[in-house]
Formats: structure tokens, C-alpha cells, sequence
């Protein structure tokens, strides 16, 4: 048996455990940093740091509290929180008190964090802040089973008349009444996770889904140890990393992020402000973080808007180290694949260094100058901006998995990494493709089942522990695994040709740095068609330049130039594609997508049905007049 499946399997029954163990191996090494705003108001924020030690005090009178206020094991208690350290120390306190943390999204609206609490019995809700309460408040008649409401950030929050006695308490009360349970039974937290077994209940969380309500999946304790041991396994983290955690720790990607630290005892700074991203980068200096791919678009459509801005000297000389960058990354990595070492031609490796001095050194810098690898999940990142990023010395490594699956299943390997495809499965897990494409997996990552849906669970889980994904995919005889779509995504025309939208949006993404979000249409159609959301301080940049300064985004957008500035763009991504794949009309639409519209998903995903039918006017005009219209 080779040393990483003794490592997985000798795991401990929990994280809880874990962390137990973490805090005793290292109880002064730094464990979490996080900022606090500057005493003015108007400077930088200030960072301060916790210790493996003075976090368990904290964890431990999180757990104790809890208990105190009656919360048995494998009882919920739901978590509505932006991402920030005590995000982390409140999910390691329900834990530890052997309880199960429901994770809801702080941008969920009244309604649907009142089915999310009502369906999953939670007993106590953690809330953010007086806008997180108000949400309960308002629902409350509604909540039978809510017996309290903790809130992080008390600024603001008042008693209303019809509050009912001891019902809001604040995270500080909270630990006090945990640290008076502890002062009188010492043993009270150790005991809770001593009792605590691998198949009991840890996580409960709601997918965001793109269609109909949320279901909740159930996420046992073992999951995530097994998440721990496997992800350290691969080797892509160490105790020296420092890592920049900003993903949302209600989403799946985010949560498991904090596993793999505990068992690895590295330092991680947690900032959920997705505003103070390029701020923070050159204070934290992290060594490795995780995104999801939309902000790697961002960062690459800001380069070339910067580059652009700056004359056209300084565009055409990024165009060209863009190219080269793609080229030295596409070589160095065949290289790899073929003889192990990631080498290239001279010529290429002098064109390199000269465009590494002119442009990439300076990206590099603006990730913090000690960036080994960002880790990219949640959705396909386009191949053209991931060898963009590997030939300039940032390294993506895709990985994927589903929030069924503890979100990770596949990662690709450090310096063996491909870019275009997920990786190899991590260490425990397996994989096979069915006769139809779709992607199945099984292993100690894979859900207990979704909450309360025994049929929805039936869908999707085999008895024999294989889970069907829902995605199409293609193994590498070597093991590395390439997504091509969505099963429910995939369109065909009226025509009977097969078009996969995501990896058409994907190329589009890296022809033009204009676009934030696009979406193609074209099932049972004759043709395909898009709708395309562009970047707002990319398009208002490039207006300024274009005689439309002063002008609002949806102005900009419905400017002929704009219009004839896209097609351009389309034109060329038509260039590489099939004639049936082709984008024969689009449409600019007036404003970006965005969470708070429910256009997409709290991780970013696009909502397909969501925009498709409040958009269907453009869609069916883009139609009127053809054949089947």
C-alpha cells in the first residue's frame, strides 16, 4: 500500500479531530490572518493574526456556547456570513459542538433563507449583521424551529417589540456563555468531538442551482477529513504556503479550502471583499489562492485595457507577448507531457524573456510577486487565458468536482499541469465515462444524499456509490480529464449538429477582452446566436478613447461603433469555428449580469434559463424572419 492511500485511510472520523490535533502540534504557529479597518477610517486596513491556540479558545467557546444553548449533535445550525475569519471559526465551532453547519449565501434573499432554514430544521441561525437579521426577522412566523439568532456584528441592530425573550444574542455573548460552560466542565467541547463518527452529519448545503429551489447536500464529517488527507496528498500545498482565501465560504470551493489547511498548518489571510482583491494581493504576498474563472478574466481584460489605454505602441507590444505567452506555455507543457522537462526552443525562450521583462514580471507583481499556483474551480476556464497566464509565470491549475462530491475530485498536478483539462482524480476517488459522456465518480468525497429528497437522490447516486455529474467529459489515456460541457447544456440544432455553448462562450472570452459574460443560443434552432454582457470599466475606457466619453454603460452599448467593435470580435471567433457552431447574430445587452438579478450563481455560474427568458425579446428577434420563426 503506497504512503498517501495509509495517509487516507488511517484518517481521522472528523476535521474536528483534526483541528484538535493541529492546534496541539502547533499551537503558536500562525494559523489565520484577517483585516481590521484602520483606526481613520480612510487608510489601508490593518492585519491582524490569530494562532493555532488562540483560535481553538475561541473555536472551543464558540462549541461550548452552543451546547449551552442546547444543540445536540448532527442538529443544524445555519450560517449566513460574507467570508471573513469568524466565517471559519464559527464552522469549526458547530463542529467541534458535533452539530451540522447549514451554509447560506448573505446575498439570499428573505424568502429563500427561510425555505433553507425551515427545510433543514435549523436551530440557530448565525447571522452577519442587522441586514442578515432583518431576513429571519421577517420570516420568523415562518420558523418554528429557529430558537436563536447570534450575530457577528451587532452595529446596528435594535430590539423590536415582538423579538421574543433571549432570542438575539451576539457571537461575544455567545462565547462568554461557552467560556462559563468550560470554566465548570473543562471536557465539555473534547467530549462532543471524541463521540463524533465518520458518517455523522457536518454540512449541509444548499446548491444554488440554476433552475427550481435549492436542494441541501448532505456532507458527513468524513468527507471532509477524507477532503484534508487528499488534497495535502497531491502535494500542491505545504506549511510554508500562505494562502489569500476570498471564495465564498458558503460555496463548496471555499469550504474546502479551509480543510486542507488544517492538516497542512499553513497561514491563511481571509478577505471576502471581492472589491479589495488587487489591494490585498501585494500585502499578502500569498503563495497559492484560489478563484473561480471569472476573475482571471477580469484581471486579463484589465491588463489588455491598461495596455490599450496606453497607445498603440503598448497594445501591439502586449498583443505580441500575449502570443508569445501562449506559445511558450503550449510548448513547454507538450515538452513536459513528452519527456518530462518543460524546455523550448531557444528563439522562444529569448522572445520570452524579453516579453517576461516588458509584460509579464509586472503581472506577477500585481499577484503579490509570490504567487506558485492559483487553483481555478467552479466553472471551465478558457484555455487561450490559461496559457496566456502559464507563459507568464502564473500557473492556473484547474481542478473539479461538485458540491455532491465536497467540491474536490479532480486538480491537475503542480509542474505537470495541462491546461484545458481539470487534472487527474485525487488519491481514493474514481472515474469512468458513460456510453453517453457524462462523467461518473466515486469515492469518500461522494454526498450522503440530498436532505429530505430521497427520490432527487435516487437520480443521480447508484447504490453501488457511483453519482452521475451532470457534465460530458474526455479521459486522457494518461488520466487527465477534459470537460466539454453541461449533459443538460449541450444543444443541437434543428439542423441535428450538437453544440457545446460553454466551450464556444470559452474561446470567445479569449478573443475578446471587452466581454464579462455571454450566452449562446441555438437548440432546435437553425442557427446559433449570442447575448453578450460586456465588462464595464473595460467599455467605458475604451468609450473615453472613442468619442462616447461621459456617456452611461447602456448608452456606450447601444452605440454603433460598440455594436461594430463586438462583431468584429465575433468574426474572428467564428474564424475557428464549425460552420454549425458559428454566431450568426448577437446582442449587447443593456447592462451587465450579476448575482443580484439571479443571472448568476453566488460562484459565478451563469443562470442559462434565468437569462434566456428575461431576455427571450432579443432572442426571438434575433430569429424573426428565419425559417422556423
Amino acid at each position: 500500500m503506497s504512503d498517501t492511500q495509509t495517509l487516507i485511510d488511517n484518517r481521522p472520523p472528523s476535521v474536528a479531530a483534526l483541528f484538535i490535533d493541529r492546534v496541539a502540534a502547533t499551537p503558536d504557529g500562525e494559523a489565520y490572518r484577517y483585516p481590521v479597518p484602520s483606526a481613520s477610517g480612510t487608510g489601508p486596513d490593518d492585519w491582524k493574526s490569530l494562532s493555532w491556540g488562540q483560535a481553538s479558545e475561541r473555536v472551543y467557546a464558540i462549541a461550548a456556547g452552543l451546547i449551552a444553548l442546547g444543540v445536540r449533535p448532527e442538529e443544524r445550525v445555519a450560517l449566513s456570513s460574507a467570508t471573513r475569519v469568524e466565517w471559519i471559526l464559527i464552522d469549526l465551532g458547530v463542529m467541534c459542538a458535533g452539530a451540522a453547519t447549514t451554509t447560506i449565501y448573505p446575498s439570499t434573499n428573505a424568502e429563500e433563507s427561510a425555505f433553507i432554514l425551515a427545510d433543514s430544521e435549523s436551530r440557530i441561525l448565525i447571522a452577519e449583521n442587522a441586514e442578515q437579521l432583518a431576513k429571519a426577522r421577517e420570516t420568523r412566523t415562518d420558523l418554528p424551529n429557529l430558537a436563536h439568532v447570534v450575530v457577528i456584528d451587532p452595529a446596528g441592530v435594535e430590539p423590536a417589540d415582538d423579538d421574543p425573550e433571549g432570542w438575539i444574542i451576539t457571537l461575544a455573548e455567545l462565547e462568554a456563555q461557552g467560556a462559563e460552560l468550560l470554566a465548570k466542565t473543562p471536557d465539555a467541547v473534547t467530549e462532543r468531538v471524541a463521540a463524533i463518527t465518520a458518517d455523522q452529519l457536518a454540512t449541509l448545503i444548499y446548491t444554488s442551482g440554476t433552475t427550481g429551489r435549492p436542494k441541501g447536500v448532505r456532507l458527513p464529517h468524513d468527507n471532509w477529513s477524507y477532503m484534508a488527507k487528499a488534497t495535502v496528498s497531491t502535494g500542491l500545498i505545504n506549511a510554508d504556503d500562505v494562502q489569500y482565501l476570498w471564495l465564498p465560504l458558503a460555496h463548496v470551493f471555499g469550504k474546502v479550502l479551509t480543510s486542507g489547511q488544517i492538516e497542512v498548518g499553513h497561514v491563511t489571510a481571509v478577505d471576502g471583499r471581492i472589491d479589495k482583491i488587487i489591494e490585498n494581493l501585494p500585502v499578502v504576498q500569498p503563495t497559492y489562492m484560489a478563484a473561480v474563472p471569472r476573475i482571471f478574466e477580469k484581471v486579463y481584460n484589465g491588463v489588455a485595457s491598461k495596455a490599450r489605454a496606453g497607445g498603440g505602441a503598448k497594445y501591439k507590444i502586449f498583443q505580441w507577448a500575449a502570443g508569445v505567452a501562449r506559445e511558450y506555455a503550449k510548448v513547454s507543457q507538450d515538452n513536459f507531457r513528452r519527456t518530462g522537462k518543460a524546455s523550448v526552443p531557444f528563439a522562444l525562450g529569448a522572445k520570452h524573456k524579453v516579453a517576461d521583462a516588458l509584460v509579464f514580471s509586472k503581472i506577477r507583481e500585481a499577484f503579490g510577486g509570490r504567487l506558485r499556483a492559483c487553483v481555478s474551480g467552479s466553472a471551465a476556464l478558457a484555455p487561450d487565458i490559461g496559457y496566456f497566464f502559464a507563459g507568464a509565470g502564473v500557473h492556473i491549475l484547474e481542478g473539479y468536482g461538485l458540491t455532491e462530491t465536497s467540491a474536490a475530485s479532480f486538480v491537475n498536478p503542480g509542474e505537470a499541469y495541462r491546461t484545458g483539462t481539470v487534472g487527474k482524480p485525487l488519491p481514493g476517488t474514481e472515474v469512468r465515462i458513460a456510453d453517453d459522456g457524462e462523467i461518473l465518480l466515486r469515492g469518500p468525497g461522494v454526498m450522503e444524499g440530498y436532505h429530505n429528497l430521497p427520490d432527487k437522490t435516487e437520480e443521480v447516486l447508484e447504490s453501488d456509490g457511483w453519482i452521475h455529474t451532470g457534465d460530458i467529459g474526455e479521459l486522457s489515456v494518461d488520466g487527465y480529464l477534459r470537460i466539454t460541457d453541461r449533459k443538460k447544456d449541450l444543444i443541437k440544432t434543428s439542423g441535428g449538429k450538437y453544440v457545446a455553448p460553454a466551450e464556444v462562450e470559452g474561446q470567445f472570452k479569449a478573443v475578446c477582452p471587452f466581454v464579462s459574460n455571454i450566452l449562446v443560443h441555438g437548440a432546435d434552432r437553425n442557427f446559433c446566436t449570442a447575448l453578450i454582457a460586456l465588462d464595464g470599466p473595460t467599455l467605458l475606457g475604451w468609450a473615453a478613447e472613442n468619442g462616447l466619453e461621459g456617456k452611461s454603460y447602456a448608452e456606450v452599448v447601444a452605440a454603433p461603433q460598440t455594436v461594430e467593435l463586438i462583431d468584429g470580435y465575433v468574426k474572428r471567433l467564428n474564424e475557428g469555428l464549425q460552420r454549425w457552431q458559428t454566431i450568426k447574430k448577437f446582442r449587447l445587452l443593456p447592462r451587465d449580469l450579476d448575482v443580484e438579478h439571479g443571472e448568476l450563481t453566488p460562484s459565478l455560474k451563469l443562470k442559462r434559463p434565468v437569462v434566456e427568458r428575461e431576455y427571450r425579446g432579443l432572442i426571438d428577434e434575433m430569429y424573426a424572419g428565419s425559417r422556423e420563426a
